[in-house]
């Protein structure tokens, strides 16, 4: 790993990897809990700010309900956080495509248990992470990724989280999401 701004990154990445993928667990929130922040009036110091107070008044039940109706629903949940979704309208197109090739040439396969497509976003987020973790990896990469594969749809898809129903905890996510975006945007124009 380069510097620590690229840490920072890949750690924020598999938070919101870890969020979007599953309701947060008690050991989860703890950690939210016990983050200090470096930068307090810094946009991105802010929105980690009221990720802490939020986790702070976090009820273990009602975060998975949350989630359960944001993500899964009975037959889908009130947010399809699926790129070739926010892309194209539909699901399993041609940005899932596009994107399965991209993974291959990086040497990612699809996990076996894995129930999701790999536009998910948490998938996405992931996928971020392991490249800014990499060894030896060019900034490139990541830039690359990035702007062919969230630049297109992942500020929408936090903004619409921020609308969401169902969001109490997660309109925080949104949030959170929606400013690193932005920040990651700006990174790479």
């Amino acid at each position: 790993m380069e510097n620590e701004n690229e840490l920072w990154r890949a750690q924020t990445y598999a938070l919101l990897a870890r969020l979007l993928s599953a309701a947060p667990d008690k050991a989860l929130i703890d950690s939210l809990i016990a983050i200090e922040v470096t930068e307090p009036e810094s946009p991105m110091g802010k929105q980690w700010i009221n990720l802490i107070s939020a986790a702070k008044q976090l009820d273990i039940v009602e975060v998975e309900e949350e989630f359960q109706s944001l993500f899964i629903g009975v037959t889908h949940g009130e947010l399809m956080p699926y790129g070739s979704y926010y892309q194209t309208g539909f699901l399993m197109e041609e940005p899932l495509a596009v994107l399965r090739t991209d993974l291959s040439l990086l040497g990612l396969e699809r996990q076996e248990k894995t129930a999701e497509p790999e536009d998910h976003i948490a998938a996405q987020c992931d996928v971020m992470r392991l490249i800014l973790m990499a060894e030896g990896t060019p900034v490139v990469a990541s830039e690359s990724f990035f702007n062919k594969h969230l630049k297109p749809w992942g500020v929408r898809f936090f903004t619409d989280l921020t609308k969401a129903n169902h969001a109490q905890f997660y309109q925080t996510i949104g949030l959170f999401g929606e400013q690193f975006m932005q920040l990651e945007m700006s990174l790479y124009d």
